[in-house]
């Protein structure tokens, strides 16, 4: 609020600017002239105005402005986002050109036999996922041209979930033998095992019973597609988690279908071929004992978009050039890049 002596002050101002415009110029006190007392009276009022109105800060508004539009100045101006540099095999490049140009004439037997050439092409693509799946589930430790097989003779058969749950053990192991192992003597760490004692591999005539102290093929098949029936209406899940929860899968069938029966590519499939050739060619920061462990360090530094190549470029060179055993490493263009061929 203002003073008394303020507001007089205020009302002798309004007299004096009424009184000089009615009878012109007139000098003001100490013979200042009208511009002066007008300026007096401006400082008077602005005086006043201060007193009684509130302190106004400056908005920062225009200061902002600034900094939100200063990086959007500086994108396209040269400047590159920090990257941390990241570790990757040194002739990575080379060594993949090489290999596509081996195998430039896809005529190994996972380019005609694999996952994606299992499956019944006619049918529903819910019986079609399912079909992706359970040749994926018959190929653990199992040659293509054997998993192709056994998925001819049980699509003769009408190969779905219903179809598969309807037939007993004894049918369903005469249909797929011999595919791997008829009794599976040691199940993948993600599986589900009831004895915890290691048996020997044994390849059981058709029709033998299931073995009643490991888990094998035929009972993974059962228990999946039960799951498959119970929980998802006959197909198959769409992610990752949920299908390494099925037993038989492992993370390597569950990233093949994903990209075969759901055209995800959620990761890098890593059979043996795959952990071997990467092992070889020290396409790995150190030395890794397992698929699994190959996968998480390939992933690490290979480009997302060579993510879903890799599996079939590499498991078509393992099969034809290098081989497990005695590799062809005179045929192989990789001979001068690849540190395991050294001194050959």
């Amino acid at each position: 609020m203002c003073s008394p002596q303020e507001s007089g002050m205020k009302a002798v101002g309004v007299r004096m600017v009424t009184r000089s415009r009615s009878r012109g110029p007139v000098a003001g006190p100490r013979g200042v002239g009208e511009d002066a007392v007008r300026l007096r009276m401006g400082e008077a009022a602005a005086e006043g105005r201060k007193s009684c109105s509130p302190v106004k800060h400056p908005q920062k508004t225009q200061r902002l402005k600034v900094a939100y539009e200063a990086p959007g100045g500086e994108k396209g101006e040269g400047t590159e986002p920090l990257v941390a540099p990241g570790w990757e095999p040194p002739d990575w490049r080379k060594q993949l050109e090489n290999i596509r140009a081996m195998r430039s004439g896809r005529d190994a037997p996972v380019d005609q036999l694999g996952a994606e050439h299992c499956y019944d092409p006619s049918a529903p693509p819910k019986v079609r996922r399912y079909q992706v799946l359970l040749s994926l589930m018959l190929s653990s430790q199992t040659k293509d041209q054997v998993t192709a097989g056994a998925m001819q003779r049980l699509r003769a058969h009408g190969l779905t979930v219903d179809s598969i749950l309807q037939m007993d053990d004894s049918t369903l192991g005469t249909l797929i033998y011999p595919v791997g192992f008829w009794r599976a003597a040691h199940p993948p760490a993600y599986s589900f095992v009831y004895s915890q004692r290691p048996r020997r591999a044994q390849a059981l005539p058709s029709g033998a019973p299931a073995g009643h102290r490991v888990q094998s093929k035929v009972k993974y098949i059962k228990q999946t597609s039960a799951i498959l029936q119970q929980r998802y209406g006959g197909d198959i899940p769409a992610s990752v988690p949920e299908l390494v929860a099925l037993p038989g899968v492992g993370p390597k069938m569950a990233h093949l279908a994903m990209a075969v029966a759901w055209g995800t590519v959620s990761g890098i499939a890593v059979d043996t071929h795959v952990h071997r050739i990467a092992g070889r060619l020290k396409w790995t920061k150190k030395a890794t004992k397992s698929p699994e462990k190959t996968r998480t360090a390939l992933e690490e530094w290979l480009p997302r978009e060579l993510w879903s190549e890799i599996n079939g470029l590499l498991v078509g060179f393992g099969q034809q050039t290098c081989l497990p055993v005695r590799p062809r490493c005179q045929a192989c263009l990789n001979r001068a890049l690849c540190p395991a061929a050294q001194g050959l």
